[in-house]
C-alpha cells in the first residue's frame, strides 16, 4: 500500500471511530465531540446557574472575566489569577515573567512536558526561554536530580500530572522534596497544572495546599472541566499584573470572551466536584482491564499506571497501532461498545498504546462490563 493509500485508510478509521462514538457506549464522552448546537444548548442550560446574565458583557478582560479570575485565585489560594485564551500563551507569559525576575531564561523541565512535545518549540522561538532537561526517565524528576543538575536554571517547571509518561504524579513527599531542592538552588517553581484539578485524590491534599508549593500555577478549563477553551495563571499579585501586560502583547487581550468564561464557570460548578469520583472509578476500570486481558490470554499487556493517578491512564498492547485501532472500531460497529475511544499510537515494532479517560459516561460501567468488553475487543484482534 502506498503512502496516499495508507493515509486514506487511517482517515477512514478515524472517521468511523468518530461516527460510532456518538451512539456507542463509551467510558468518556467529552463535550469537545458535540455538535455546535449541542455546545450552545449546554451553554444556555448552564449559564443562568453560574452568572447573572442581565449583567453587561465583558470588555477586554473585565466583569465576568475578572469574576472567573477571582474564583480561580480563591480555589487555588493565591493572591491573584489571570485568564488566558490558551495554555500555550499562559505558560510562556508566566515563565518569561519569572525569567525577568530571576535573571535567568533557563527553564528546567521534563522532555515529555507539553511545551517540549506539543508547542512547536514556542519557549525558544517566541519567548526566548532556554529549556533544559533534568531527567529523561518517564516520571517527574527526583529531588536528587534537581539538586545535582549540572547547570543553573531560574525556574523549575513541573507538569502535574506528566501526561505523556502516562498521566503520572509523584507522591506528596516526593513533590515537596523536589520543590525544596529547587529552592535550595534559588530557583522558582512553576506547576503546569493542566490536570491539577483532579490530582487531589492522589495527593490526599486540597488544591490550596498543592498550589501553595509553587510560585505560580497554570490550570486549564477545557481538559477536564469541559469548557470551550481557556486557561489561567495564578500566583503573586505583582507577577499576575505583569502577566496581564504580557497577555496584551501576546495578542491575548480579546474584546469579549464571555461564552468561554461562562463554560469555564459551569465546569467549576458542575464538573470539578465530580472529578474525585471519576478518579476512583478509573481505578476500578483499570483493574478490570488488567483482569480482562489476562483472562483473554494475551501474551502481554500493560495498564499504566497500574493504579491510575488521575482519571486518565494508558493501555499498552503487543500489536501495531493500526491493528488495535481497527479492532476497536469494529467492536463499536458490531456491538455498540467503544471500549477504546482514543487513537492508538505506535511505540515500537508491534507495540502500541492508547489513552483511556473515565468521566461521567464511564461511571455506569461495572468491572464485569469492562471485562466483557475486553473479551469482545480481543476477539477482533488477529
Amino acid at each position: 500500500m502506498d503512502d496516499a493509500a495508507e493515509q486514506g485508510e487511517e482517515r477512514s478509521v478515524r472517521q468511523r471511530r468518530a461516527a460510532v462514538h456518538r451512539t456507542a457506549r463509551v467510558l468518556s464522552r467529552p463535550g469537545l465531540r458535540d455538535t455546535i448546537g449541542e455546545r450552545l444548548a449546554y451553554l444556555m442550560e448552564t449559564a443562568p446557574e453560574v452568572y447573572d446574565l442581565d449583567e453587561p458583557a465583558d470588555l477586554y478582560g473585565d466583569r465576568i472575566v475578572a469574576h472567573l479570575e477571582e474564583r480561580v485565585a480563591a480555589l487555588l489560594g493565591t493572591e491573584a489569577a489571570a485568564f488566558f485564551p490558551t495554555g500555550t500563551m499562559a505558560q510562556q507569559v508566566a515563565l518569561r515573567c519569572w525569567a525577568a525576575r530571576t535573571g535567568s531564561p533557563t527553564v528546567a523541565l521534563h522532555p515529555l512536558a507539553h511545551p517540549e512535545r506539543h508547542e512547536r518549540n514556542a519557549f525558544r522561538e517566541v519567548s526566548g526561554l532556554r529549556p533544559v532537561q533534568v531527567t529523561t526517565e518517564p516520571r517527574l524528576p527526583t529531588a536528587d536530580e534537581v539538586r545535582d543538575f549540572e547547570e543553573p536554571f531560574g525556574t523549575l517547571m513541573l507538569e502535574l500530572p506528566l501526561r505523556d509518561a502516562g498521566f503520572v504524579l509523584p507522591t506528596w513527599e516526593e513533590l515537596t522534596e523536589v520543590v525544596e531542592a529547587a529552592r535550595e538552588r534559588d530557583a522558582v517553581v512553576h506547576f503546569d497544572g493542566a490536570r491539577l484539578w483532579e490530582s487531589t485524590v492522589h495527593f490526599g491534599r486540597p488544591l490550596t495546599e498543592i498550589a501553595a508549593l509553587a510560585d505560580t500555577v497554570y490550570v486549564s478549563f477545557y481538559k477536564s472541566l469541559g469548557a470551550f477553551g481557556g486557561a489561567a495563571v495564578a500566583g503573586p499579585r505583582t507577577l499576575i499584573e505583569e502577566a496581564r501586560a504580557w497577555r496584551h502583547r501576546y495578542g491575548g487581550m480579546i474584546v469579549q470572551q464571555f461564552p468561554t468564561v461562562l463554560s469555564a464557570l459551569a465546569g467549576l460548578d458542575r464538573k470539578l466536584p465530580r472529578l474525585p469520583e471519576y478518579v476512583r472509578h478509573a481505578r476500578v476500570v483499570a483493574a478490570a482491564l488488567r483482569e480482562g486481558f489476562a483472562a483473554a490470554g494475551l501474551p502481554w499487556s500493560r495498564v499504566h499506571p497500574e493504579d491510575p493517578h488521575i482519571h486518565q491512564f494508558q493501555v499498552w498492547l503487543p500489536y501495531d497501532a493500526d491493528t488495535a485501532a481497527k479492532a476497536a472500531v469494529r467492536q463499536a460497529e458490531e456491538t455498540s461498545v467503544l471500549l477504546f475511544a482514543g487513537g492508538w499510537e505506535p511505540a515500537g515494532p508491534g507495540l502500541a498504546f492508547t489513552e483511556v479517560t473515565v468521566d461521567e459516561a464511564g461511571l455506569g460501567w461495572t468491572a464485569q462490563d469492562v471485562r466483557a468488553a475486553v473479551a469482545e475487543f480481543v476477539a477482533r484482534l488477529p
